[in-house]
């Protein structure tokens, strides 16, 4: 059984950083992209940045470049993002989610197979 369990969120002040993790079990670690979207309130689900199976490859929605790193440890089968410089506009329940089969579109949520639960983040002005 497929698992990804995000870590808590949180609370933090704008300006301020918080990392996030993920935690993925129940499939070939390495084999799969990954990538982490939000969905804030009354809003679609969009893409914040997503992570090649080596590592090596990485994308950002342009309003987190410089702001978010996304990384991953193949051998903890663990997902990051750091977020720094966080804004009142970066406030949303934050996914994570695991595909395989569409690497070259992973900006969008098809292209995912396996998502998980979400945690809340909150930036407060």
């Amino acid at each position: 059984q497929v698992q990804l369990a995000e870590s808590e969120g949180g609370l933090v002040e704008a300006g301020g950083s918080l990392r996030l993790t993920c935690a993925v079990s129940g499939l070939t670690f390495s084999r799969y992209y990954l990538g982490w979207f939000r969905q804030a309130p009354g809003k679609n689900r969009e893409f914040v940045a997503s992570i090649s199976g080596s590592g090596s490859n990485v994308l950002y929605r342009d309003s987190v470049k410089g702001r978010f790193t996304i990384s991953r440890d193949n051998a903890k089968n663990t997902l990051y993002l750091q977020m720094s410089s966080l804004q009142p506009l970066d406030t949303a329940a934050y996914y994570c989610a695991a595909g395989t089969n569409r690497p070259l579109q992973r900006g969008i949520e098809s292209a995912y197979d396996y998502w998980g639960q979400g945690t809340q983040v909150t930036v407060s002005s």
